[in-house]
């Protein structure tokens, strides 16, 4: 379950009548507990409470108590012997009165009446395995009005179909920003009387609902109309409270879809809600999930988190700001100049979904503004920050519209906050007519139409908030002399997930290529920035960590480093989670491009450090670029793609059946050998195959043995494919058979990137070698030591593509650029001896897996020893010494790949595959 279904099941739970014997497993049961789960507690088989009510081991300590008994009974719940044995997370409890519970590990307690509980739905998240909840306890208003509002639409589309279809989808999300700026004003005295929207709805429409449509009709039609005007147009009497609201936010289609008796109570509902809590950076995103069905099942997940969106806006402009605000101190010359340029900065988000960016962005600035008007002795001096400063571009109509709608509800906030809500109000209405954020797709505009960085050439209309910008009158916005920043976080999109318009956007952007094909949809923003930067100041955008892995890295970032472009800042990979239960994440990374000269560093997770320059890769280094390569730059022995079986597994036993076969005819062990891979190497698994290369050792026996499985095979091969088809004839043997006369190392093509050192193996001519490896033929040891090192571990870092976390390790990319100093036969000697007692320390540990072995932080000390001499011996070989750091060892592989390229056979470019 995620926040938003937990929020809706604990907001019915508070609604039915209290059931005290029920109410600690409806509780449980609304966080998502299976109803098994919920059966064995009933039964007492799972119920660890020693006060009779209901403990859920690792969870939660629930007891219902009588009238005026709470706090009592949360104490003896928090010092209950069983609770602590039972490693209760929370302790809770309620006379359907009053209603307390306390976070045992922080202290943290809730107290409320019980109606009034779910308020705190965010408090008990991680009962439903939900850990990133401190966002959503600072914004479970947003989550509760999310779900609302969610019930309402489904509600009216049921009984409106008509509004659901293409041709009126616009119309129905156009009535759902209506209806969030009217909750809002209602509670936030932007409309004089607190709930006037809600309550004039509910005394005025019937029971029923029947003329619901026609009074929320005459109420948007009375905002869209000056009070002077409105008896000559026919409104009603009741409708005069309502202010002019315009803006076009009420102005065009009055039509309101008709409401059933469920509409009209979801309605009213909504309006019961604080709206004064309401987050316009986190709100925004959730709404937009309510419009599309798609995205519907996990609402409430589709915002990205204001720290994330810091790390973004931080390093791209708004340090820079505050470091400008600190040197200034009091000196009201300096805010002064400080405030004027700030007015003239625009920050523009060419892919800005429904505002997150621009209203973090707007915040954050007006925050340093007030700061700088607190210096100054005029706090209460409008602000010279314009909305219209804040652009942006959307591909969806009504993201659109939430966004330049949140702007708005932020701007009314950051008055209220910074300037008194007297102020606030006088200003705020009516709304100006600007519009600012255009519908379109992002990668077929021009952007500096739409966000020119001086003078002319917005397009706006003068009477329409809520319609898209271009095509229609100019106003002139000069910014002359100011500064214009891009930010965001557009679609990722790998090529295997994108749609052919999608494939089609990239050709028409990725203009120096003609291999678009190859990219993530993600390097069309990345692009189309690179070519604003004679006239933008600076970009930063989040992206998936492959544009700075693999082979992305030369066919990308050449070109955008050819423009002139630099790399003034990144952050390393993290993982950009949402607040689903069980959420995997994004791994990402964040780029900031300039032409300007600016201080170079690189970030992560507590860290930042200077650099001298910053390449594709994300590394202090030169602008290097790793291209593939079919053959080693260095003098190392070919490494090949183990074996490729196209059998449908058919070919594949397990140790059993190998003993099963072996009792049939032990002539069969010729045959029958241990395979392995990947999995089966790190985590210590068996595995068999039957290997017969050539037909010669195909004899009547193993024919007869094993006909059923090679006709199995057969018929796998005859509907697979024209490739597997083509072997069809030869069933009993691997599509490809590599196997090697002497020693072989293998080298997982996918592994951790948390171990210290990659997990290579060393093994002798029986082992078959899968697909899920690499593989290098009649190896020496010396060759296991370099590829057990940390230099190989530090390049393949930087280098090799990625699997969601995991290293992806390919012989072109990883192995076949690795550059090696010439070695002595003497190196070649020190480094077999450090090969040999790393595989000597591993034996030492046997039956221990080579997962147990290299788990960080559990690697046994006598092991850790022999990769630590193994890289002593190794560095010395580059440079005399051992390296201080990863950066050092990385700048040196660089540096050594660019002079060895230069002097190698040129590294074949052509078309590259996506999984690479």
């Amino acid at each position: 379950m995620n926040a938003v279904e937990i929020e809706e099941a604990i907001s019915q739970l508070a609604e039915q009548p209290f059931d005290a014997a029920n109410f600690p497993y409806a509780f449980l049961e609304a966080f998502g507990n299976k109803e098994a789960t919920i059966k064995r507690l009933r039964a007492g088989a799972t119920n660890k409470s020693d006060l009779g009510g209901v403990l859920q081991t690792g969870n939660i300590h629930i007891a219902t108590c009588d009238q005026g008994s709470v706090t009592e009974t949360l104490r003896e719940l928090k010092d209950s012997p069983a609770t602590a044995k039972a490693k209760a997370k929370f302790v809770l409890a309620t006379d359907s009165v009053d209603f307390e519970a306390e976070d045992i590990a922080s202290g943290e307690t809730v107290a409320c009446a019980y109606p009034d509980f779910p308020n705190h739905f965010g408090f008990f998240l991680q009962l439903a395995g939900i850990t990133t909840v401190q966002q959503i306890k600072e914004n479970s208003f947003d989550i509760r009005a999310t779900s609302r509002m969610n019930r309402l639409y489904v509600e009216l589309l049921k009984d409106n179909p008509e509004w659901g279809k293409s041709e009126r989808r616009h119309d129905m999300n156009h009535f759902m920003a209506r209806l969030i700026f009217c909750f809002f004003a209602e509670d936030t005295d932007i409309f004089i009387g607190k709930g006037l929207f809600t309550s004039t709805i509910a005394q005025m429409s019937e029971r029923d609902s029947s003329n619901t449509h026609e009074i929320i009709s005459a109420l948007f039609r009375a905002m869209n109309t000056k009070v002077g005007e409105r008896k000559s147009a026919g409104l009603p009497n009741w409708a005069d409270s309502f202010p002019y609201v315009n803006g076009g936010l009420f102005s065009g289609n009055m039509d309101v879809p008709r409401f059933s008796k469920i509409a009209r109570s979801y309605l009213l509902h909504i309006g019961g809600l604080d709206w004064t809590k309401i987050n316009p950076d986190i709100f925004g995103s959730m709404i937009q999930a309510v419009t599309e069905d798609e995205e519907r099942g996990a609402l409430g997940m589709h915002y990205t988190s204001v720290p994330n969106i810091l790390k973004v806006l931080n390093p791209l402009f708004l340090d820079d700001l505050r470091s400008k605000l600190e040197e200034a101190g009091d000196n009201p010359r300096a805010l002064l100049n400080l405030r004027k340029r700030m007015a003239k900065i625009r920050v523009f988000d060419p892919a800005c979904g429904s505002g997150n960016f621009l209203v973090i962005a707007y915040k954050q600035m007006r925050e340093i503004e007030a700061e700088i008007n607190r210096r100054r002795g005029e706090a209460e001096i409008r602000s010279e920050i314009p909305l219209t400063n804040f652009r942006g571009i959307e591909l969806r109509d009504f993201p659109a519209e939430i966004a330049r709608l949140a702007l708005v509800i932020a701007e009314y906030q950051s008055d209220v906050h910074f300037r008194g809500q007297k102020l606030a109000l006088a200003e705020f209405l009516p709304l100006r007519a600007e519009n600012w954020i255009t519908s379109g797709n992002a990668l077929r505009l021009d952007w500096l139409s739409v966000c020119p960085p001086t003078g002319t050439g917005v397009r706006m209309q003068a009477d329409d908030l809520f319609s898209t910008p271009l095509d229609q009158a100019e106003i002139d916005f000069a910014n002359e002399g100011g500064e214009t920043y891009i930010c965001g976080n557009p679609p990722f999109s790998g090529f295997n997930a994108q749609s052919p318009e999608q494939h089609s956007d990239l050709r028409q952007a990725l203009t120096f290529t003609k291999d678009y094909k190859y990219f993530d949809y993600v390097s069309g923003w990345f692009f189309k920035a690179a070519r604003c930067m004679d006239v933008f100041d600076a970009c930063a955008f989040v992206s998936t960590n492959s544009v700075v892995q693999g082979v992305q890295v030369p066919i990308l970032w050449r070109p955008i480093f050819a423009l002139g472009v630099e790399i003034f800042f990144g952050h390393d990979t993290f993982v950009w989670k949402n607040n689903a239960a069980n959420n995997a994440g994004v791994f990402c990374v964040i780029i900031g491009l300039t032409k300007q000269k600016k201080e170079k560093f690189i970030c992560g997770e507590g860290f930042r450090k200077r650099a001298s320059n910053i390449n594709g890769y994300i590394a202090d280094a030169p602008n290097v670029f790793v291209d593939r390569r079919q053959e080693p730059i260095s003098k190392l022995p070919p490494m090949t793609t183990g074996n490729v079986a196209y059998d449908g597994g058919h070919l594949i036993i397990s140790e059993l059946e190998r003993e099963q076969y072996l009792r049939i005819s032990p002539n069969l062990a010729s045959v029958i050998r241990p395979l392995t891979g990947s999995k089966e190497f790190i985590r210590g698994e068996y595995r068999h195959c039957i290997w017969i290369p050539r037909e010669e050792l195909l004899t009547k026996e193993v024919s007869k043995v094993f006909a059923e499985r090679f006709n199995l095979v057969r018929s796998t091969r005859v509907n697979g494919g024209k490739i597997a088809s083509n072997y069809a004839h030869v069933p009993y043997r691997f599509y490809m058979t590599n196997e090697s006369l002497g020693n072989q190392i293998l080298v997982p093509r996918v592994s951790s990137v948390r171990r210290a050192y990659l997990p290579i193996a060393f093994l002798d001519n029986r082992y078959i070698i899968s697909d899920s490896a690499q593989s290098i033929f009649d190896a020496p040891l010396w060759v296991f030591a370099l590829l057990a090192s940390k230099m190989h571990l530090v390049w393949v870092n930087a280098v090799s593509g990625k699997l969601k976390g995991d290293l992806r390790y390919s012989a072109i990319i990883c192995y076949n650029t690795f550059a090696v100093p010439v070695l002595t036969e003497k190196n070649k000697a020190d480094l077999t001896r450090c090969a040999e007692d790393i595989l000597l320390a591993r034996d030492v540990h046997f039956p221990a897996t080579i997962a147990e072995l290299y788990d960080p932080g559990n690697t046994p000390e006598d092991l850790l020893h022999a990769h630590e001499r193994n890289d002593e011996v190794l560095e010395r070989i580059y440079i005399g010494r051992r390296f201080k750091n990863d950066t050092e060892r990385l700048a040196k592989l660089f540096d050594l790949y660019t002079k060895m390229s230069e002097s190698a056979t040129p590294a074949k470019r052509g078309k590259v595959k996506s999984d690479s």
